[in-house]
């Protein structure tokens, strides 16, 4: 008996001297973020540097982790978007000195792909779907149905090219010249990013940049990304079997939680319904 109480004693006392001594050594603690949607605009729903930038803070910052893990599903969005997250994570990380490292599942294509590359490495199932490295720009025009309905739009500038793209009114081919260079401007960014982080890793570089996007095997033989793995193995393979983990997300405010938003939210849901749909996922 007095084995026994002595025992438990000392595991006690381990225990609490463990927490207590600030250079006791611990096991390693790698900071999971979960980046997952589309990304752009003011909606919680969607991933911006906004709603983000917090999170992202926290998780380097933090107990000090031995890495940070980035989980990513997300078929784009906005460019600009990507690149703040993308720049935050890739700041915080040298600054920190920690190695980050990106786990892909549905899909990392273009922003989300923008994303996966701030990361020092990638991991993608067979299944994933990463790539899509282009800019894309959509949307609806109206004017015969608004000429059918006898409405006239009426739009008077200052200035010449203040109305480019007007979903109501015919479109004028200069308006799309513009819109293209614009486009060319921003993939020739989107090109550079990639270059500057996976350049020396890019095997094929004939189709990358076209738009085009492959599944997980393919863009491991291309250099898209270095391999297949699933994120508890590697990172027990890389941190040891007892490695820790703390996952950090977006937390939606009670106005959300009780639909004080719902029409914002329900656009920014079809609107990513429909992003993830050009993957077919």
């Amino acid at each position: 008996m007095a084995g026994i109480l002595f025992a438990g004693w000392w595991h006690f006392t381990s225990t609490c001297m463990k927490h207590l001594i600030p250079f006791a050594k611990s096991e390693p603690l790698v900071a999971v973020i979960r980046l997952a949607g589309s990304i752009g605009g003011t909606s919680r729903s969607q991933l911006n540097d906004e709603t983000l930038g917090p999170v992202i803070d926290k998780a380097f910052k933090k107990s000090k982790p031995a890495a940070v893990a980035l989980v990513i599903n997300s078929p784009g969005g906005s460019p600009v978007q990507s690149s703040l997250i993308a720049a935050r994570i890739r700041r915080l990380a040298e600054e920190h000195a920690v190695p980050v490292h990106a786990f892909v599942e549905d899909v990392a294509a273009s922003g989300g792909y923008w994303l996966a590359i701030a990361a020092d490495d990638i991991w993608v199932d067979r299944g994933s779907i990463v790539g899509s490295i282009g800019v894309i720009s959509a949307g609806f025009g109206a004017p015969v149905l608004l000429a059918r309905q006898g409405i006239e739009r009426r739009v008077h500038t200052s200035v010449k090219s203040k109305s480019m793209m007007d979903p109501f009114l015919p479109e004028k081919k200069e308006d799309v010249a513009r819109l293209k260079q614009i486009l060319e401007q921003m993939h020739e960014g989107f090109v550079d990013y990639v270059l500057s982080r996976r350049g020396d890793k890019l095997t094929d570089r004939k189709d990358i940049f076209t738009g085009e996007f492959w599944l997980g095997r393919r863009a491991i033989e291309m250099g898209l990304v270095d391999g297949e793995a699933h994120i508890m193995p590697k990172l027990k393979e890389l941190y040891g079997e007892k490695v820790r983990i703390r996952n950090y997300g977006r937390r939606r405010s009670l106005i959300n939680m009780f639909g004080a938003s719902l029409a914002n939210d329900a656009v920014a849901t079809i609107e990513e319904r429909a992003n993830f749909a050009r993957y077919g996922l």
